[in-house]
């Protein structure tokens, strides 16, 4: 959620915190911040809103020094305003904080600061770290990072903190538990810290990942990782494969415009090196259990939130059909917090973009913490969901700035019809004729994507006729429900326009009464086993006079008169169909959310990377 970056080096710091953070924008933030150590001056500047409004404040103070913090913020504890954006400074404004995550038990320690004497200034949670720090040092502590690890062992929660200090200059110490952060390894004495590779990747490629308990300072002349509880820790360095350009709009009027442009590449990528056109198989390198092993394989259990949600129930469809495994498919916030029969040989498949989505890095740890076996599909190489499974299949989309996750989602998909296609002939549930069909369906997706995509201007129109809509309903069956679910997410996250998605079989036992002649109904109404029955829904909407939008494949002849709109995808088989369906999904809400206004790559009230419960 919140962005954190840092900076130590021979140049000037405010400039390289500045452009870090605007790398950091699309995560989402509602106030911005940086502190700036030079000499024996620490200059904070802070304000709320955009950073524009930041870099207009440090044109005014114009802050000197070549070592400084800096931090965007998402509000959890506090109202969004000057006062509650970081950094976080002591009390005699000689230490500065900046912190992603909550303070769990940040109630219990106010109350034990305000009794030693420490006053706050703001309502957040992360200034009771700031005066434990402070209070470390007045307990005898020598050394910034001294103080810092002696402050944490007294919290609970999730972090990911850097700060800075004129009781010992020219240093960075950062901690992280439950909040992502890295450091960049510069050339000539330069260091850099951010809670995303976004934000050091203009300066250096290499990277070290923290793990939790881990802390580390940063100096001109080096750095040094250390843990909680074990001391000194050797970190591995690891390079960003992509490039500074994956992060820029390259003639875009938006990320999210960009990134549904970018899909025919990012399938393209997520299949290299993968298909085995003879063998009509799979190759996953990054699936290191043993053929016996998988076999094994019971049950599998696949937890995820939002988008990563929706991905997860295409692939319950796929493994079942193609496998014929029995899948069940939670979400991670509320599968931790129950009490989940674990059965012998089940398999959690934990799915998120960014690696590092809290829920379901929590629900990954509970379970492995029972012996399951576990399997990681991520986006960000070296990501926490990353290394903490067993084994997994990385997606390879490359960077995804848009709130709203577009490239990500089909990547996802794919990845998942890798991973069936990969099991179904191993448990000899496929035969060779019908992994080759699949093979050559996949090799086929690209194209047709980019066919889609040539339609940009029938959306564009599409969106002109309902952008004053006030509600959507999204109607699928089978493979399609989840695509539903996902479209109407992508029109609320855009467009603030309501939106519900149905199986729609389940329309007649309620939604049904929803329908008039200003509901726009999309159905997905590919050319599938259950074509007949979604074109009796269809019959049932047309009937109570709502505004139909089909999205077929094939002709649709059945459809042509029955629909308002009709939007022709190309044909693919039945589970590799929602990738063809969906992107008609997200340019509807891309072009209602132009026409209404909206903000498209920061959403109101959303972040990219949920890292808080």
């Amino acid at each position: 959620m919140c962005g954190i970056v840092g900076y130590v080096g021979p140049q000037e710091a405010a400039p390289i915190l500045l452009e870090g953070l605007r790398r950091l924008e699309y995560r989402g933030y509602d106030s911005a911040g940086v502190a700036i150590l030079n000499g024996d001056v620490l200059t904070t500047v802070k304000r709320s809103g955009k950073i524009a409004e930041l870099a207009e404040g440090l044109e005014q103070e114009r802050p000197k020094g070549t070592c400084g913090i800096a931090h965007t913020r998402w509000a959890t504890h506090g109202a969004p305003n000057q006062v509650n954006a970081h950094p976080h400074l002591s009390m005699d404004e000689d230490i500065a904080l900046v912190h992603n995550g909550i303070i769990e038990n940040a109630r219990a320690l106010k109350m034990k600061l305000t009794g030693l004497g420490f006053k706050f200034r703001s309502e957040t949670d992360t200034e009771t770290v700031v005066h434990l720090i402070d209070h470390a040092f007045k307990l005898g502590a020598k050394t910034l990072e001294d103080a810092v690890s002696t402050a944490l062992l007294e919290v609970e929660g999730a972090y990911g903190i850097a700060v800075i200090s004129l009781r010992d200059p020219d240093k960075i110490v950062v901690a992280r538990n439950g909040s992502p952060l890295l450091l960049g390894i510069g050339k000539d004495g330069e260091y850099l810290v951010g809670s995303d590779a976004a934000a050091v990747v203009a300066h250096t490629r290499d990277v070290v990942y923290l793990d939790d308990g881990d802390y580390a300072v940063l100096e001109r002349g080096g750095y040094r990782t250390y843990h909680l509880e074990r001391g000194a820790v050797s970190r591995a360095v690891h390079e960003i494969t992509w490039d500074l350009s994956a992060i820029e709009k390259s003639g875009f009027e938006h990320f999210m415009l960009k990134e549904i442009f970018e899909q025919p590449n990012s399938l393209r990528d997520v299949m290299r090196g993968r298909l085995l056109e003879e063998e009509g198989n799979a190759r996953l390198g990054g699936i290191t259990l043993k053929d016996d092993d998988l076999l094994k394989v019971k049950r599998v259990l696949i937890t995820a939130c939002g988008t990563s949600w929706h991905a997860g129930l295409i692939g319950e469809y796929m493994l079942e059909e193609l496998a014929r495994v029995p899948v069940e498919v939670e979400y991670a916030s509320e599968l931790r917090y129950r009490n989940p029969v674990i059965e012998e040989n089940t398999l959690l498949i934990t799915i998120s973009q960014s690696g590092e989505t809290a829920d379901t890095l929590a629900a990954l740890r509970e379970l492995k913490s029972h012996g399951m076996l576990s399997m990681g599909i991520v986006n960000a190489v070296g990501s926490s969901i990353a290394r903490e499974t067993d084994f997994g299949v990385y997606t390879h989309a490359g960077p995804e700035i848009g709130v709203a996750s577009t490239k990500a989602f089909t990547s996802q998909i794919v990845s998942l019809a890798l991973f069936a296609l990969y099991l179904g002939r191993r448990r000899d549930t496929m035969s060779l004729a019908d992994g080759r069909e699949m093979v050559h369906a996949l090799r086929q997706l690209p194209e047709h994507v980019e066919h889609i995509l040539e339609m940009n201007d029938v959306f564009r129109e599409l969106a002109q006729e309902y952008k004053d809509s006030k509600n959507f309903l999204y109607l699928g069956r089978g493979y399609q429900f989840p695509v539903a679910l996902e479209g109407a997410l992508k029109l609320k996250e855009v467009s603030y326009i309501h939106a519900e998605g149905y199986p729609a079989a389940e329309m007649k036992h309620g939604p049904i009464a929803l329908i008039d002649e200003h509901m726009p109904v999309v159905v997905l109404a590919p050319q599938d086993p259950v074509y007949g029955k979604v074109v009796s829904t269809v019959e049932e909407v047309k009937a109570r006079n709502g505004r139909i939008i089909g999205v077929v494949s094939g002709s649709g002849a059945e459809l042509i008169a029955k629909v308002d709109h009709l939007i022709k995808v190309p044909q693919t088989l039945p589970w590799l169909q929602p990738v063809l369906t969906t992107v008609p999904l997200q340019l509807l809400a891309y072009h209602l959310a132009v026409l209404r206004g909206c903000d498209v790559d920061q959403p109101r009230n959303l972040a990219k990377s949920v890292t808080v419960e």
